[in-house]
């Protein structure tokens, strides 16, 4: 309404000083009138889009509002090599990605299952040991967040990228649809669908906890209202559909969750008897019900934190 007001103000504006153009007798007057339409009429086009400087930064974040990518300084992630007891998920998301960045054919990649297993940090960590691998034989692979409030705006964000020179993974974190929410749609057009369709230098990355994205209460209602239930849901569990890879996370074993405290002990110089960190770290596992990544990094914090130790290197 502000808008609109606005709008309608410069009008009356314009008005007025046609009004003053059609009895002014003096040439400079008529000039002056003319400035100032110019300037009224420039402030009421939309600002100028610039093109995105993806040379900037090796990740972005998305910002809808002002169709613009804010560049990320420092990536919160963790080395490739710490993330344990995902071997097989991990080779087939760097294979995949590796393809991409040298310009050959990839698919769009779903990361679901347990929480707290590294899908998140997986995607962070594979994107950057990507571009140390091949530094120099291509141009870097950038890596742009989308929020999941502004996934309805990821057409737009496509149509930015597509004429770059950079191949970039869009990621969504956590990515699930609820209730009557119909921005899905606006993501299996982007992924698939359209007249353009996808940009070949774009691949979408996306992690849930969902295989099918959609929670079970959801399809089952549609099911149950439907004139033909199979139908109903058909377009919405066919969004998984776009992902030509699902990689699944599954809650790690005692063995696992103990190599992964190992493997930051070791990294991080944590000095502590193997037998005390064993102790600790299944105590730890114990009382908050879970053995996961998330886990054993929140442990790892608490250990070095007690050992007056930085996290660093």
């Amino acid at each position: 309404m502000d808008h609109q007001r606005a709008i309608t103000y410069e009008l009356g504006d314009l008005r007025a000083m046609a009004m003053a153009e059609m009895t002014a007798p003096s040439r400079d007057l008529k000039l002056d009138t003319l400035l100032r339409i110019a300037a009224a009429l420039e402030r009421l086009a939309p600002p100028e889009r610039r093109p995105a400087d993806l040379a900037a930064a090796d990740a972005f974040v998305w910002q809808p509002a002002a169709h613009e990518l804010s560049p990320v300084p420092r990536v919160n992630r963790v080395e490739l090599s710490l993330l344990r007891g995902v071997d097989r998920v991990r080779d087939t998301l760097a294979e995949n990605t590796e393809r991409f960045a040298r310009g050959l054919p990839a698919n769009n990649v779903l990361l679901w299952g347990a929480r707290g297993m590294g899908k998140s940090s997986l995607v962070k960590s594979v994107h950057a040991d990507t571009n140390r691998r091949l530094s120099g034989a291509a141009l870097p692979l950038k890596l742009i967040e989308i929020h999941r409030e502004d996934i309805e705006s990821l057409p737009a964000l496509m149509g930015l990228l597509r004429p770059d020179r950079h191949r970039a993974i869009v990621f969504c974190d956590d990515l699930s649809f609820d209730g009557q929410d119909t921005s899905y749609k606006s993501l299996k057009a982007a992924l698939d669908g359209g007249v353009e369709g996808r940009p070949d230098n774009v691949v979408f990355y996306a992690t849930s906890n969902r295989r099918h994205l959609l929670p079970r209460d959801m399809m089952e209602n549609e099911r149950s209202t439907a004139i033909n239930p199979g139908e109903a849901v058909e377009e919405k569990v066919s969004l998984s559909d776009r992902f030509g890879l699902w990689l699944g996370f599954h809650k790690c074993s005692q063995d696992e969750y103990l190599a992964m405290i190992e493997g930051y002990v070791g990294h991080f110089g944590l000095e502590i008897a193997p037998d005390a960190w064993r102790r600790e770290a299944l105590e730890w596992a114990t009382t908050r019900g879970s053995r996961s990544g998330r886990t054993a990094w929140q442990y790892i914090q608490d250990l070095a934190g007690r050992l007056g130790k930085r996290l660093e290197g």
